[in-house]
């Protein structure tokens, strides 16, 4: 039992997943800090007043807290605005400039020049409107 405890957890997936675990932990609370402490006081001195949590509506002495809900749209949509600013967009644009050099991979499929579909590069007859695909110079050859 404990060396089938021991396989379980030298695994590779399972100690991938931990380390992404806690460095999903650690980039949440980075993401978090640069919104709270850096974009929403720019938001602040920019509109006046950061906070719309005072924002609430009462029905029946029931109190809608409006302005917790506001808040959280906010944090929501800068969190968002934050991560792709900071982290997609550069990290794509890395990736296009890695992907740059490499060489294009070799055709898998071809199209039928009659009905259009696309078939494997070896085949000799086409699955869906059965034409035969021909050397070049044959008589009626479709060539692809």
């Amino acid at each position: 039992m404990l060396s089938d405890f021991k396989r379980f957890i030298l695994r590779g997936n399972v100690v991938d997943l931990a380390v992404a675990v806690v460095m999903g932990g650690a980039f949440g609370t980075l993401v978090t800090s640069l919104v709270k402490d850096l974009l929403t006081p720019l938001i602040a001195a920019l509109v006046g007043h950061p906070d719309f949590s005072a924002i609430a509506v009462t029905v029946n002495r029931s109190r809608f807290l409006i302005g917790s809900f506001v808040n959280a749209v906010v944090t929501f949509v800068l969190i968002s605005v934050a991560m792709y600013l900071f982290i997609v967009a550069p990290v794509n644009a890395v990736l296009g400039r890695l992907r740059r050099g490499e060489a294009s991979a070799d055709p898998t499929t071809k199209t039928c020049p009659e009905c259009l579909s696309e078939v494997p590069v070896g085949a000799r007859r086409c699955a869906f409107c059965t034409v035969s695909f021909h050397t070049a110079g044959s008589p009626g050859a479709h060539i692809l």
